[in-house]
């Protein structure tokens, strides 16, 4: 049974819709009038949080205010877990329920009713959905075909064939207001991964998370491969966070992922041996020919340099996530120091020992490891 055989049952039910934003001018427009012609049977809020676009991406939004339920808010910020934070606080008091839309997207007709109808039949605290990944551009489609394949996401769930099912993590789509507000929403401290932190938190406090295959979100990567270095080096270093804050063991790809960047430093090595650079020229061979193989079988000659930028997209998130581990890395240092000298010092040979005096510094440090 699909879903648009099931009755909707909450037509009048409040539902605030937040789209976190910056410079989204090509796509803005279209995401605002997909989901306000639902307006007429859903009672929608739709509040646009703009981080400062210097486009016509603030333009747009406030034409289409004159004749849609959009409210054009300021999110100072910049990132999208402030904004929507913010435009829960400001709009969100009659809301029962949360719907997230990312602009650099697009989404199925009555894509709000149909999360609703989901939520109705499985009655989940949040509903995530799954994504596929299409470009326009040569390098788009590429990054595109990558992130579709094993290449890009690892075999994440929400990112292959999607079957429903209860999970930890998916694409953040709708919640019950109630479980985002009993979690206290986002966390502000992260620019990105805000969504699976939060889902760390939704699921310790025992709320369930259902992953709809009948609903998929259309993505576009990013239009050149710098980019997706740099989109996946803040995914990298903010999934770093995610271990750090709630102590979860890593999936058996975030470990794969994670030995790509000590492999390309040892390569640095290779004026002493070229043994050195066996590693990274077997991951690069093996980046390079499982693309091969997917343009081909896509028939599609640019997912054919799917393999170039599924390397960017790997060395970014693995030097990233190294980048987030600093903080911990250089705590357990300082840590070990301190002991050091302190079981030089005669002093330290009391019985009780005095903890040290918390430094500014280390304070910063402990806020960033343990941000709860």
């Amino acid at each position: 049974m699909t879903i648009h055989n099931v009755a909707f049952q909450h037509s009048k039910v409040p539902v605030l819709v937040v789209i976190p934003c910056l410079n989204e001018e090509e796509h803005i427009e279209h995401v605002i009038r997909k989901l306000a012609v639902e307006a007429d049977q859903i009672d929608l809020t739709i509040v646009v949080a703009d981080g400062g676009s210097n486009d016509q991406t603030r333009t747009i939004v406030r034409q289409l205010s004159v004749h849609h339920p959009v409210v054009l808010m300021d999110n100072p910020r910049r990132i999208q877990s402030t904004g929507i934070n913010d435009a829960v606080r400001k709009y969100g008091n009659q809301a029962q329920f949360l719907i997230r839309v990312d602009a650099h997207a697009s989404y199925p007709e009555n894509y709000c009713e149909m999360l609703l109808d989901v939520q109705a039949r499985t009655l989940a605290d949040s509903v995530v959905v799954a994504m596929q990944a299409e470009g326009t551009t040569c390098i788009q489609r590429a990054a595109a075909a990558a992130q579709n394949s094993i290449l890009g996401n690892g075999g994440s769930p929400h990112r292959n064939q999607v079957r429903d099912r209860w999970v930890d993590h998916g694409h953040h789509a709708l919640i019950k207001m109630d479980a985002f507000n009993a979690v206290g929403g986002y966390d502000e401290s992260f620019s990105h991964n805000e969504d699976v932190e939060l889902d760390n938190r939704l699921s310790a406090k025992g709320f369930r998370i259902f992953l709809t295959g009948e609903v998929i979100v259309t993505y576009y990567p990013r239009r050149s491969i710098v980019g997706s270095f740099k989109q996946y080096f803040n995914i990298g270093q903010g999934r770093a966070r995610n271990f750090l804050k709630h102590r979860r063991r890593a999936n058996l790809r975030h470990l794969v992922l994670a030995a790509i960047a000590p492999l390309l430093c040892l390569a640095l090595l290779t004026p002493f041996s070229a043994l050195f650079a066996i590693p990274a020229l077997a991951w690069m061979l093996a980046c390079l020919t499982y693309g091969s193989i997917l343009g081909a079988r896509l028939g599609n000659p640019c997912a054919m340099a799917s393999g170039i930028v599924a390397m960017a997209m790997q060395a970014g998130w693995s030097f990233g996530f190294f980048n987030g581990l600093l903080p911990a890395i250089s705590m357990v240092g300082r840590d070990d120091g301190n002991q050091s000298s302190r079981s030089n010092d005669p002093r330290s040979n009391d019985t009780i020992q005095r903890p040290p005096t918390a430094r500014k510094d280390d304070a910063k440090v402990d806020e960033l490891i343990d941000d709860r």
